[in-house]
């Protein structure tokens, strides 16, 4: 892999697929990748290229074409790599055998549905990034009592405790005994947003499923299946976002 502009250690390897910054900036830390064998003391280290780079000892391969897959993450998994508590994980849930994969964003332990996960650092960033203003839609089920007029109103934005969220699109899908289901859609997708939301209106949330991403749906998985994007779907995606 070459570029005419330096770039950090950790934003190459990360775009090559060989997992996330913040996980690189670990193993640069642990000693595990070297240049020319001697071990990389910074991930704010500059290459022009991944030449001579290895990670435990093995050559970094250029990265491949980026892919895009489509994951139903359980409730109850962490959308983490490992968990010192001993939590199940997406990895536990992933079918073996398919290329090194990272998240886009995260789901809460609780929260379920769509995640997606790619090969490429680059996709990732630039699907997280709230400049970028990619769509989440979620469906949650919650206790309590709401109006469609308050639902309407939060596509004003909130501001909850100090902290600002931007504009939400929310509609009430139907009500089954003291439940109600809302479906949102947002772009900022800030941590616990929906839940935060939706309690700050009087609501207890019981599920919160995240049903699309984008242009890409939940639709069609079941919980724990993967499904990799059309690489003609995902080409189209990228030029449409700029990525």
């Amino acid at each position: 892999m070459t570029s005419s502009e330096p770039q950090r250690i950790a934003k190459l390897l990360a775009r090559a697929g060989i997992a996330s910054r913040r996980e690189i900036e670990r193993m640069i830390a642990d000693r595990r990748i070297a240049i020319d064998g001697i071990a990389v003391e910074t991930p704010a280290t500059l290459l022009t290229s991944l030449d001579g780079v290895t990670v435990d000892g093995k050559p970094v391969r250029p990265p491949k074409a980026a892919r895009l897959f489509r994951f139903y993450k359980p409730n109850g998994v962490l959308t983490t790599e490992r968990d010192p508590k001993g939590r199940k994980t997406i990895y536990d849930v992933i079918p073996k055998g398919l290329p090194r994969l990272v998240p886009v964003g995260r789901l809460d332990f609780n929260t379920e549905g769509l995640l997606l996960m790619t090969t490429d650092g680059g996709l990732k960033r630039a699907l997280e990034l709230p400049a970028t203003g990619v769509p989440r839609t979620y469906r949650a089920r919650a206790f309590g009592q709401v109006t469609q007029a308050q639902l309407e109103d939060l596509i004003d934005g909130i501001e909850i405790e100090g902290v600002r969220y931007g504009s939400i699109d929310a509609n009430m899908e139907r009500r089954t005994g003291a439940n109600v289901w809302v479906e949102m859609t947002l772009t900022e997708g800030k941590n616990r947003e929906v839940r935060r939301v939706l309690e700050y209106l009087g609501l207890e949330v019981s599920r919160l499923i995240r049903t699309s991403y984008g242009p890409f749906q939940l639709a069609g998985l079941e919980k724990g299946q993967i499904a990799e994007v059309d690489r003609n779907d995902l080409f189209h995606f990228r030029r449409a976002l700029g990525a």
